[in-house]
């Protein structure tokens, strides 16, 4: 290509500024900037034979590809179906360790049933695990065709960093996002990390890209996959804050933040029946599940029944455990509530509040567990309050949900830190500093990403 090409392409690219945070001088302008000015000295020529046996070897090595994608999703599968055995078995292990009694007919007729029962809620994950693969079956992504010259740019910007471009591919997902990926390796040690690689590919690709969660840190010197992602529109910060019941060393309440998939952030509360350690146990358990269960790319539905079921198999003495769950796409701002026994939430949006409330039983109660779920559409300012039963025990008998949602909808507070705490404060100053249950609160903000 002529120079007035690249020095146009240069300029139309970088335009004298950053083209992410309109700063004079950043890495990524930088980049550009060394970048096409060496294009104009040195011609894609010199590397032509090397182009071409890439470009030759892309069909072949494309089908190496796209079965990555389900080879991650079913090891991460196989994961949780282990976690949910272990919890089989240790319910198993308790009922064989129980002090013997002296069997009687009637003993014997409810261990019977009790395994009859098991017996029924495998056949109901064996079908479940049917739906799952199903389901990956017919998950589709299109490949978006890539230009010769579009590559060869793009694999001369890496080697000019010591990245060494094996193969590259434009993907388009189910929601019609755009996925990268490519297989490269670094040819020195001064190893870039995934993330800086991901800043380069942004402005080569003019679309901003960030780093899949399971993607190694670094670019090794053995050929490795890198996945990389449209980045979301919103982006969150969290806060927490927490009471233990003045009879206990350790709280009951559990809860865990974690992204499903890229832009995807999503939130469990769960509060165990009772207190101390038991109750720890149980909604940790509860809490963990679910993490792996809808990580690994499950139905929430199917891994709240699932959930509902290990519960169900545990002690004599019924387990039960409350369950909230937040699902927000940090894409589109959509939002999704999911409550089995758990108190009301709330969405805050300048002074007016939103709640949120169910009125079913926990889980570990029924085989089926009643689930009652809730859309919400969040935007840029708005804040999300997750709350555990004992955070309303402790204000006004019967009005405490009301009376939460005035406060909520009084503060001014920015940060979501500083609005949990000054949420709990409120509520054990109202109970006089006596805190007779465990109070967790979860505060979640959302703000929309500058363009």
């Amino acid at each position: 290509m002529k120079a007035k090409y690249y020095l146009r392409m240069k300029i139309k690219a970088g335009g004298g500024t950053c083209f992410f945070c309109q700063n004079i001088f950043c890495y990524r302008h930088v980049f550009m900037t060394k970048y096409f000015l060496l294009s104009v000295y040195n011609s894609p020529l010199q590397e032509e034979a090397v182009m071409k046996k890439q470009i030759l070897g892309e069909r072949e090595e494309f089908n190496s590809i796209l079965p990555e994608y389900g080879r991650r999703k079913l090891l991460t599968y196989a994961d949780s179906i282990r976690e949910l055995a272990e919890s089989f078995r240790e319910a198993e292990n308790n009922r064989e360790n129980a002090p013997g009694e002296g069997g009687t007919d009637r003993k014997d007729y409810l261990w019977q049933k009790r395994l009859n029962e098991n017996k029924d809620l495998m056949v109901e994950h064996l079908q479940e695990m049917a739906q799952i693969m199903t389901q990956l079956a017919q998950e589709s992504r299109r490949c978006v065709p890539m230009g010769e010259r579009r590559f060869k740019q793009i694999s001369h910007a890496l080697r000019e960093v010591d990245i060494q471009l094996k193969n590259l591919y434009l993907i388009e997902n189910e929601a019609c996002r755009m996925e990268v990926s490519l297989t490269m390796r670094s040819v020195r040690k001064n190893n870039l990390s995934s993330d800086e690689i991901g800043d380069l590919l942004s402005v080569l690709l003019n679309m901003r890209l960030v780093s899949a969660h399971d993607n190694a840190f670094f670019v090794g010197e053995d050929w490795q996959t890198f996945y990389y992602v449209e980045e979301a529109r919103f982006h969150v910060l969290t806060g927490v804050a927490k009471a233990v019941k003045e009879t206990e060393k350790i709280s009951g309440d559990n809860y865990a933040f974690f992204h499903t998939e890229m832009g995807n952030l999503t939130v469990v509360l769960s509060d165990g029946m009772g207190s101390g350690d038991k109750a720890c146990s149980d909604s940790t358990m509860v809490v963990e599940l679910m993490q792996k269960f809808l990580e690994a790319g499950f139905q929430m539905d199917i891994a709240i029944q699932m959930i509902n079921s290990a519960l169900l198999t545990g002690e004599e003495n019924s387990n039960m455990s409350t369950l909230d769950l937040c699902s927000m796409d940090l894409y589109s701002g959509e939002c999704r509530f999911v409550k089995v026994g758990s108190a009301s939430s709330y969405i805050k949006r300048q002074h007016l509040v939103d709640r949120i409330s169910s009125g079913n039983l926990p889980l570990g109660v029924f085989q089926k567990p009643d689930m009652e779920a809730v859309g919400r559409t969040l935007i840029d300012g708005d804040y999300i309050v997750m709350v555990s039963d004992g955070v309303l025990d402790a204000l006004s008998q019967g009005i405490g949900e009301d009376m939460l949602s005035e406060i909520i909808g009084s503060t001014n507070l920015e940060n979501p830190g500083e609005m949990a705490n000054a949420i709990l404060n409120f509520c054990i100053h109202q109970c006089r500093g006596r805190i007779r249950d465990d109070m967790t609160v979860l505060v979640i903000g959302i703000w929309k990403k500058e363009e």
